[in-house]
């Protein structure tokens, strides 16, 4: 029985990213390093085995970019975006910087009621959006381009709090279903931008 195959990829880089301000659902463009980076994954793709058969997004330009890039090298089809992959909304602390966030709320504001949606909402929101898409798409490998907070919150719900930490532009992970559910395969790896 073949075991179905996501990757799951973060957008490139975008000038709010070289800026370290906060995106979440602001809709923000690739720069022109960010479309570099999904040019250097598509050739890596190209040259691993892992058989991909479509491509999806969040409905972020800065996803989609990065996914129709993907797709036009590797001559997949790009689906509609899934509303469920959108980044975490981030309230008005969308547009910030660090040192911003901590003049204007303090270095404790992820605990402050500012509209962002909770780590619990979005590993919910993410664990629901992969199954959607997995079941839909359950006989194929699919690519999945979305965003850092998402992908941390997924991974975490998948695989428990070691598998936290920073999702750089760009990184890769492959996870595989199995009878006894989702195991990562590659995690996290960004080895195809570090150059």
């Amino acid at each position: 029985m073949k075991h179905q195959r996501i990757g799951l990829v973060r957008h490139g880089l975008t000038d709010w990213n070289a800026a370290g301000r906060i995106q979440g659902q602001t809709d923000i463009p690739l720069n022109n390093r960010g479309r570099e980076q999904a040019l250097l994954l598509a050739h890596r793709l190209k040259d691993e085995d892992y058989n991909f058969d479509l491509v999806i997004s969040s409905g972020l330009k800065r996803a989609e970019e990065t996914a129709t890039i993907i797709a036009a090298e590797l001559g997949l089809p790009l689906l509609e975006p899934h509303e469920g992959l959108l980044e975490r909304a981030f309230g008005v602390v969308e547009g910030t910087t660090a040192a911003e966030r901590e003049e204007k709320w303090g270095a404790d504001w992820r605990s402050q009621a500012l509209g962002q949606e909770s780590d619990a909402e979005l590993r919910e929101r993410a664990a629901a959006a992969l199954e959607q898409i997995a079941e839909r798409t359950r006989d194929q490998n699919v690519l999945i381009v979305s965003h850092g907070s998402w992908l941390a919150q997924l991974f975490i719900s998948l695989f428990g709090e070691e598998c936290s930490g920073h999702i750089g532009n760009l990184s890769f992970t492959v996870i595989e279903r199995s009878d006894a559910g989702w195991k990562p395969l590659l995690f996290n790896c960004s080895a195809h931008v570090e150059s």
